[in-house]
């Protein structure tokens, strides 16, 4: 064989495998190398999208957050105007309350102290009408008379 020949066998093999090469075998290769860059691309694109998401996500979560603390806050404030609300109501029934039982107590009081001078009226009534019907049961002598009515002022 001749070196020429050779060559030139070599040259149409190579030419036969770099054509089924660019054939069959590169269109799969390129294919998938394509499809790789398009998954690491939408992937990128993906991990932006999701940062943003994430962002977006965080600020909400701050609004609700804050949102809510001040609704926290109004809340105890509301509460605790109320219990001060309560608490001024209860004194002020307390107070009226007291009130009312002094009152009551000051019109028993003055009750009793009218029934005590209506019962010491009715026992000197009965004291004066004894000492005077000793006085009449006994002669008329100022001696006695005079012994009745001291005994008389000792009762009183």
């Amino acid at each position: 064989m001749n070196i020429n020949a050779t060559l030139i066998l070599q040259a149409i093999v190579f030419a036969i495998l770099v054509w089924f090469t660019m054939k069959f075998v590169w269109p799969p290769i390129a294919k998938a190398l394509d499809e790789r860059a398009q998954k690491i691309a939408d992937g990128l694109a993906a991990a932006d999208k999701a940062k943003a998401d994430l962002a977006a996500a965080d600020k909400r979560v701050e609004a609700e957050l804050a949102s809510s603390r001040n609704e926290t806050a109004a809340r105890l404030a509301d509460a605790e105007r109320r219990a001060r609300d309560i608490i001024e109501e209860a004194k002020a029934r307390a107070s009226e309350e007291g009130n009312k039982i002094v009152a009551a107590a000051k019109a028993e009081a003055e009750q009793q102290a009218i029934a005590a001078r209506e019962a010491l009226r009715e026992q000197v009534a009965a004291l004066a009408v004894k000492g005077a019907e000793q006085i009449l049961r006994k002669e008329v002598n100022a001696g006695v008379h005079a012994d009745l009515l001291s005994r008389l002022k000792t009762e009183l």
